[in-house]
């Protein structure tokens, strides 16, 4: 039987057909929307001819928390390489004035596969032992190579090859508001990571004051850093090292938000100076220097509140030499802009007697450039190496040879003491710092080598004469050496 269609029929099937097929269409659509905003992935085929797995991984090319997994990777790549520190320190505040013994602890990083390890200076200062011990437990007991005081940097080394190590980051590239990670060993709490961000740069604390070439520019970041993590390190996400850990400010000796971080260009220098030469090579410009507040930076004609300001500079010295005068403001020094006075003193503290920098300074409201090169203590571009032979230190001092130019003023050859240490055989001598050696048991010393030489070829009994720069007459220093 045929079926007939009515006008009207047809006007009703066309439209359940539109609806159907708008509905389709809708739902199509919005499946295809909803599939665009999923994560997608990125499939990589793994071509590493040594790896064990022949799998296909599939990574997202975008997730809100991606981060997360880059914390992974810097917590991996760090923690081997921080080191346990334990120091024992001889103390002469025991009952009825009898030795204490006292221990400090904290972090170190390891900073090359033969076993150089940085800290911080106040972790082993004054230590007669230090014993390290590694991520995985093994221990064993470090030699201290040399230490900073100014930067608050000391370096040890102990005795082994292929160990993990980490690489210096550059901490000028690191930016404020970048995730960090510190890694140290809190409360001995071994191998403890903590996150934060970077909250500022070159920020001065004054917990260095006690010295004279001081250098305080610090990181400045929220990670959780309490006793125990000094000398541990500041990492970024790619695991790099960008700084060393040494500092909080807290008014309860704990964590209160504030954690403080060596950068880690400037670790770097100390590092190999330290390992060349026993002791930094520290640069110097030869100024005197203060802030630039918005009422000097009016009066002196600046459009902007920047630079360094010069209030004095030392005679003969790299900036006089180079005819900087007190008044000038620093811009920049080989064309970076300088902002602070520790912004300046990090840049000036990363490089060596000899070195030449162009400086950009303003004056009679007029910008000039101008080419200095930096001194030392002693203002000559000489490197000064520090001697710490065993039985130098066994002794309790350290020294070096006069330089060529000291001997030429002084007109004669001889060792100069550079520093003694507490409670040692030299101390109880009541010799200071500064004493130069002109001979042992009545025989002329011109060098370290035959300072000690000498000192072992002569009986238990040591005579040593010489004098101060500072002081008329001679000085001599009578003691018995160890058997």
């Amino acid at each position: 039987m045929n079926s007939i269609k009515t006008p009207g029929s047809i006007i009703f099937i066309s439209l359940i057909v539109s609806i159907i097929s708008s509905f389709l269409t809708y739902k199509i659509l919005n499946a295809s929307n909803e599939k665009q905003n999923e994560p997608k992935l990125v499939h990589e085929i793994n071509n590493d001819p040594n790896s064990n797995s022949d799998l296909v991984k599939s990574t997202p090319v975008r997730f809100l928390n991606a981060s997360g997994s880059n914390f992974v990777l810097a917590a991996s790549k760090s923690t081997p390489s921080v080191v346990f520190i334990e120091s024992m320190i001889d103390s002469k505040d025991g009952i009825f004035s009898i030795p204490n013994k006292e221990l400090s602890t904290g972090s170190g990083v390891i900073i090359s596969p033969d076993g150089y390890i940085i800290t911080n200076n106040h972790v082993v200062e004054n230590a007669e032992k230090i014993q390290v011990q590694l991520n995985d437990n093994r221990e064993y007991e470090a030699k201290l190579i040399g230490t900073d005081p100014t930067t608050d940097i000391a370096l040890i080394k102990i005795e082994d090859s292929s160990l993990p190590y980490i690489e210096f980051g550059n901490s000028d590239s690191s930016e404020i508001g970048e995730w960090v990670l510190a890694v140290g060993n809190p409360f001995r709490l071994q191998s403890t990571v903590t996150a934060g961000i970077i909250s500022a740069k070159a920020r001065n604390i004054n917990i260095l004051n006690n010295q004279q070439y001081r250098i305080e520019s610090f990181i400045q970041t929220d990670a959780a850093v309490n006793p125990g993590n000094s000398g541990g390190a500041l990492v970024n996400i790619n695991g790099d090292l960008i700084g060393i850990n040494t500092a909080i400010m807290s008014q309860t000796g704990r964590y209160e938000g504030y954690s403080f971080s060596i950068p880690s260009n400037l670790v770097k220098k100390v590092f190999y100076d330290l390992k060349e030469f026993g002791t930094v090579q520290r640069g110097l410009l030869g100024v005197v220097i203060e802030e630039v507040n918005n009422e000097r930076a009016t009066f002196y004609g600046l459009t902007n509140v920047e630079g360094v300001f010069i209030s004095n500079t030392t005679r003969d010295g790299a900036a006089d030499i180079a005819g900087l005068k007190p008044e000038d403001i620093i811009l920049e020094l080989n064309n970076r802009p300088i902002k602070s006075v520790p912004e300046l003193q990090e840049i000036i503290g990363r490089l060596r007697p000899g070195s030449k920098i162009q400086i950009k300074y303003w004056r009679n409201k007029q910008a000039n450039t101008v080419e200095a090169t930096l001194k030392n203590q002693i203002n000559t571009t000489e490197m000064l190496s520090t001697r710490r032979d065993p039985i130098l230190l066994d002794l309790g001092f350290e020294v070096r040879d006069l330089s060529a130019e000291e001997k030429s003023n002084l007109k004669l050859s001889g060792v100069k003491v550079l520093s003694i240490y507490q409670g040692s055989i030299i101390e109880n001598t009541n010799m200071a710092p500064g004493y130069i050696i002109t001979s042992v048991n009545g025989k002329k010393i011109r060098s370290v080598d035959e300072l000690i030489q000498t000192i072992q070829n002569s009986d238990l009994n040591i005579l040593l004469e010489g004098f101060y720069e500072k002081y008329k007459g001679k000085f001599p220093y009578r003691f018995n050496k160890k058997q």
